[in-house]
């Protein structure tokens, strides 16, 4: 049994769902969402309630029965609040600024990046952190991620993009090397 399949989805006011056959679709203040669940899990709509459970006792419909309330919950709080990540620029000369449906990094490369945002993610910049906002989970931590790869945090100087609660465990490099 799932522990968290078994838990009723419930929405907020302004939020609206639909459930049918092969889709779900989820709308709010902040878009539209939807998704095709998996074909070992059936999803009901009673009344400001969704409801998850498997078609039979095969050990796919159990995985996919917690897999997919989670998705559902995650597309509830997406369209209802919303999902941020910060990212943090350290650095001399880096820099990063949005301009329309782009964000510009200067990231100590002999050039700039123009970093184009994917439709329903947003940015904004304030001196050097980067905020990521947008309804869909999975496409914010993948936008994020991406940033971030441009240029990972280095572990001599700590120089790079890293995430705001991100710890970088510092090397000692050449000096803390002991001589035999």
């Amino acid at each position: 049994m799932s522990r968290v399949g078994k838990i009723p989805i419930e929405w907020p006011e302004g939020v609206t769902a639909q459930a049918e056959k092969m889709r779900v679709r989820i709308t709010g203040k902040r878009g539209e969402l939807s998704l095709e669940p998996h074909g070992a899990v059936e999803i009901r709509l009673e009344g400001k309630t969704l409801l998850v459970t498997p078609t039979d006792n095969s050990s796919k419909a159990r995985a996919m029965w917690g897999t997919s309330r989670a998705l559902l919950q995650n597309m509830v709080t997406g369209v209802s609040v919303g999902f941020s990540k910060k990212l943090e620029l350290n650095g001399v000369g880096y820099r990063a600024k949005v301009g329309g449906k782009t964000l510009n990094l200067t990231l100590g490369y002999s050039h700039p990046i123009d970093f184009p945002l994917p439709s329903g993610i947003e940015a904004k910049v304030s001196k050097n952190i980067i905020e990521i906002t947008g309804s869909d989970k999975e496409l914010v931590g993948r936008v994020a991620a991406k940033i971030r790869s441009l240029r990972p945090p280095e572990p001599y100087k700590g120089k790079g993009v890293k995430y705001v609660d991100e710890r970088i465990i510092m090397k000692a490099g050449k000096a803390g090397v002991k001589k035999a």
